[in-house]
């Protein structure tokens, strides 16, 4: 039986959220951010400005992160966005699906009252169908809206959910 836990990211955690995020940030197939994006600009994006980023610790390790973040300001503040990451040797292991299930929570008990995916990038197939089965529809698509590295333009997908 494994000791996992998720909790709120603290400063010290940068090393082991890089080895998260970094993985998904460098492949390009995942996140809008440049394959380049230098690991203290990653680390800061993630878990800086107005995210209130989580990690997902097993065993007292890293394995997985989460942020969310009001989507809007002013009149689109009370719909919550979120990011996910798994760190590759841990994926497949029901990591996602135990951060979503949180950060829901978490947004709920915050007073938001829908969570919106802005850009789920629709050859993601394995993170389409886990949010859908979290509960999240497919409120629209963008055709060809980001470049992927390797399958060329691809659509997107905004997903939501109520909370």
């Amino acid at each position: 039986m494994t000791n996992s836990l998720i909790r709120p990211y603290r400063s010290s955690d940068a090393p082991a959220l890089w080895q998260v995020i970094g993985p998904a940030i460098r492949s390009g197939e995942t996140y809008a951010l440049p394959l380049d994006m230098a690991e203290a600009d990653a680390v800061d994006w993630w878990a800086g400005g107005d995210h209130q980023a989580f990690v997902y610790e097993r065993e007292g390790e890293a394995v997985g992160s989460y942020f969310i973040r009001p989507n809007q300001q002013g009149g689109g503040s009370h719909v919550a966005n979120a990011g996910y990451a798994t760190r590759p040797d841990a994926r497949g292991q029901g990591i996602a699906r135990a951060m979503c299930d949180h950060s829901q929570e978490q947004a709920a008990a915050q007073g938001f009252r829908l969570m919106q995916f802005n850009f789920v990038i629709a050859s993601n197939v394995g993170a389409v169908t886990l949010w859908q089965r979290c509960g999240f529809s497919i409120a629209g698509t963008v055709p060809e809206a980001f470049s992927h590295p390797r399958l060329g333009y691809v659509d997107t997908h905004i997903m939501v959910k109520r909370l």
